[in-house]
C-alpha cells in the first residue's frame, strides 16, 4: 500500500492536477523575458535573461498551484480570521465646560487656547 493511501491522501491525483495546471501555463521563454525587459527599459545580459526565464517559470508554476486550489465553491476572503470592530459605540456624554477646559491652559484668549504661531502670514 502506498504511503499516500495509508494517510488517506490521494497525492497521485493532486500531482496529476498540478502537472495539468502547469501544462496550461505556457513556459516563459528567454525572448519573452527580453521583451518584458525592453518594455520596462531594463538592460539585461544574456546570462541574466536565462536566469530570469527560469525564475519566472517557477513563479508561474506557483501561481498555477494557487489557482488549482482556488475552487469556485470556496468564497474569496480578504482576511483569514473574521474582523470585528474594536471601537466602542459613539455615545454622547457630558464633557467639560469651556472655562473648565481652559483653566489649565498656559495662555487662553477668549474661549480658545493660545498657541505660538508656526506659519508666517504671506
Amino acid at each position: 500500500m502506498k504511503r499516500s493511501q495509508q494517510c488517506g491522501h490521494d497525492t497521485s491525483s493532486r500531482a496529476e492536477r498540478t502537472l495539468a495546471t502547469l501544462a496550461v501555463v505556457a513556459a516563459i521563454s528567454r525572448a519573452d523575458v527580453a521583451h518584458l525587459a525592453s518594455l520596462a527599459r531594463i538592460s539585461m545580459t544574456d546570462a541574466e535573461l536565462d536566469v530570469m526565464a527560469g525564475q519566472l517559470d517557477v513563479i508561474l508554476g506557483a501561481v498555477g498551484r494557487v489557482q488549482e486550489v482556488a475552487a469556485a465553491d470556496i468564497p474569496p476572503t480578504s482576511h483569514p480570521l473574521p474582523l470585528t470592530n474594536v471601537f466602542r459605540d459613539d455615545v454622547p456624554a457630558p464633557s467639560l465646560a469651556p472655562d473648565e477646559a481652559l483653566a489649565a491652559a498656559p495662555i487662553a484668549e477668549g474661549q480658545r487656547f493660545r498657541v505660538p504661531r508656526i506659519l508666517d502670514e504671506e
